[in-house]
């Protein structure tokens, strides 16, 4: 879990001053009408309704709600843009909620099959993500909340391309990763042909988007695995602060920035790469990681010696050698006894990039929880996603160090492993992956 942090901004995202606001006063085209209400007119629609409803329920102990049309809440109004020059769901800020999910070709589906499902996808996603119903068939589970900044992102994992006969296509870059000693991997939840994530700051958004994805695959794909992953909802907290995971440490203090004048180097492929196919262009590497924290073991640990494990205070995510949590690390300083402050297999020193030969990559997990073993353990930890221009530089790099020595090793597990070929957005009239499947 290396020790970067997620950026607070939300590029690439727009928020409605109010549903009231929001709604056009033109009237509906006979295309719109025949979809009936969408999510966000459906908000603009709350206060009327709401009357109504409390009249009924009075009763029952109900109140009757403003006359006046009840504006989408900061939370639930916050929009992501579909069409992008990089897919939604890399750059914004941490998610309340989100699913991973990877899929694998049915059989007998090819290329073209692929191509259609792409298309499906990538126009659901996209009115999903502007707060609409879903073109045919929608649950309506979401139908009173706003796109709540709803992400959802595609990519193609290794054997997609044998799948479909693009293996010219497969890029170098998603050559299998290599065994680290950590690893105690579950096969049938790794990798997968195609890799959808999906985050949102509402729960039934996010579900109803990862439930619209599912009934669009039809008979083309099958779920292979499916994880749930949950972070702190924004705005919980007095001000914007990096995100603690579920060992309650702040967890990525030194995460790459879209301000840093290297960060699309480091991070997305250049439109004119020498070592990646030109559908790869200004897109990324997602390298997805399940976790589990053996927190029964981490939580009899004294808070003095988490630190040391980390390499940081746990209150305010300040390094060992002082100062605030944004203070560069002291590596050399040491204590009265001569000894590292910061210890030597900690696991921010190993993580660092200066200690990695610049390796970097954007680390945008989720924590999850899916239950108690019989023994009473919880099955607990991060559903770790990092991104990178090249995973080899990345991940590996940084992977391979803490192999060799992380102080953190002891308390966690790596179950679950994948890596994504993820292009860059779809362009207005595209959907993701056109240029691979259509080239």
């Amino acid at each position: 879990m290396p020790d970067q942090s997620i950026p607070q901004s939300l590029p690439e995202t727009r928020t409605p001053v109010d549903a009231a606001e929001g709604a056009s006063s033109e009237p509906p085209s006979p295309e719109r009408a025949s979809e009936g209400l969408t999510r966000r007119r459906l908000l603009g629609t709350a206060g009327a309704t709401g009357l109504a409803l409390g009249a009924v329920g009075g009763a029952v102990g109900y109140t009757a709600a403003p006359s006046q049309a009840t504006p989408l809440s900061s939370i639930g109004s916050g929009e992501a843009m579909f069409h992008v020059k990089h897919q939604p769901g890399i750059t914004q800020g941490l998610q309340a909620r989100g699913h991973l999910v990877a899929f694998d070709l049915a059989a007998g589906a090819g290329r073209k099959e692929a191509a259609a499902l792409l298309r499906r996808w990538s126009e659901t996603a996209r009115r999903l993500m502007a707060g609409e119903a879903t073109a045919t068939g929608d649950t309506g589970v979401a139908q009173d909340a706003g796109p709540s900044s709803l992400t959802v992102t595609f990519g193609f994992g290794n054997s997609f391309f044998a799948r479909t006969g693009l293996e010219k296509q497969r890029p170098v870059a998603l050559d299998p990763l290599p065994e680290f000693s950590s690893d105690h991997l579950d096969k049938a939840r790794s990798n997968g042909d195609l890799w959808v994530q999906i985050g949102a700051n509402d729960a039934l958004v996010a579900f109803h988007a990862l439930r619209a994805i599912q009934k669009d695959a039809g008979e083309a794909a099958k779920v292979r695995w499916q994880m749930n992953g949950f972070n702190r909802t924004p705005g919980a907290t007095a001000h914007p602060m990096t995100a603690r995971n579920l060992m309650g440490q702040l967890d990525g203090t030194r995460n790459p920035k879209p301000a840093d004048p290297d960060f699309d180097q480091r991070i997305f492929v250049p439109a004119q790469s020498t070592k990646d196919p030109a559908w790869m262009a200004d897109g990324s590497y997602a390298v997805v990681r399940r976790i589990r924290m053996l927190l029964d073991d981490w939580e009899k640990l004294p808070v003095t010696a988490q630190e040391q494990v980390i390499g940081r205070r746990k209150a305010d995510g300040a390094a060992l050698s002082g100062g605030t949590e944004t203070t560069a690390m002291d590596l050399e300083k040491t204590d009265a006894n001569g000894d590292l402050v910061v210890p030597i297999n900690a696991h921010a020193r190993i993580t660092r990039p200066d200690q990695n030969g610049g390796a970097a990559m954007l680390r945008r997990p989720f924590s999850y929880h899916d239950g108690i073993d019989p023994d009473g353990a919880p099955d607990a930890g991060l559903l770790f996603v990092c991104w990178q221009a090249d995973p080899l530089r990345g991940f590996v790099t940084v992977q391979r160090k803490l192999d060799r020595g992380d102080a953190l090793s002891k308390y966690i597990r790596h179950e679950a492993s994948g890596l994504f070929a993820v292009p860059g957005g779809a362009a207005e009239g595209e959907y993701v992956g056109q240029r691979l499947l259509e080239a």
